[in-house]
């Protein structure tokens, strides 16, 4: 720490830039394959909540694949997109979409109803818009531009 007390305060401050691990093809193939594991994660306990211990069966396999395919490709555009907004309408989308992923998950089960589905739905998605936000709000300028 000795070190550290000799050393001018703008040059200790001062960053030289960000360290990346991973290669920017790595970063690249990420915004693909992230997507598509969260995808089938997704749709697989779809599939597992609709069939509720029952026999797996072509009709729920389906309906798991596909909704593990639309929740990527919401992902896929969600990444690409929101970028580009403000931080609120940012924040909002990211919301809207985990706040209705699971809702949807949640009235797949036999028992819960519409309502326990919508609370649950709008609790979750309320907390990732409040921590989506202030993430946004503390690493980005008002244009969206992130602050380094």
């Amino acid at each position: 720490m000795a070190h550290t007390a000799s050393r001018p305060r703008a040059a200790i401050e001062q960053r030289a830039g960000t360290t990346d691990v991973f290669s920017a093809r790595t970063h690249k193939a990420a915004k693909v394959v992230v997507p598509v594991l969260l995808g089938v994660v997704y749709g697989y306990w779809v599939a597992a909540n609709r069939r509720y211990g029952g026999p797996i069966t072509v009709e729920n396999f389906l309906y798991g694949f596909f909704a593990g395919v639309v929740f990527s490709l919401l992902f896929m555009a969600l990444l690409a997109l929101a970028p580009r907004m403000r931080r609120e309408l940012h924040a909002a989308l990211w919301a809207a979409l985990i706040g209705s992923a699971i809702g949807f998950l949640i009235i797949q089960a036999p028992s819960p109803g519409v309502l326990r589905s919508a609370i649950l739905g709008l609790a979750v998605a309320a907390g990732v818009f409040l921590t989506m936000f202030y993430r946004f709000y503390t690493h980005e300028d008002a244009q969206g531009h992130r602050v380094r």
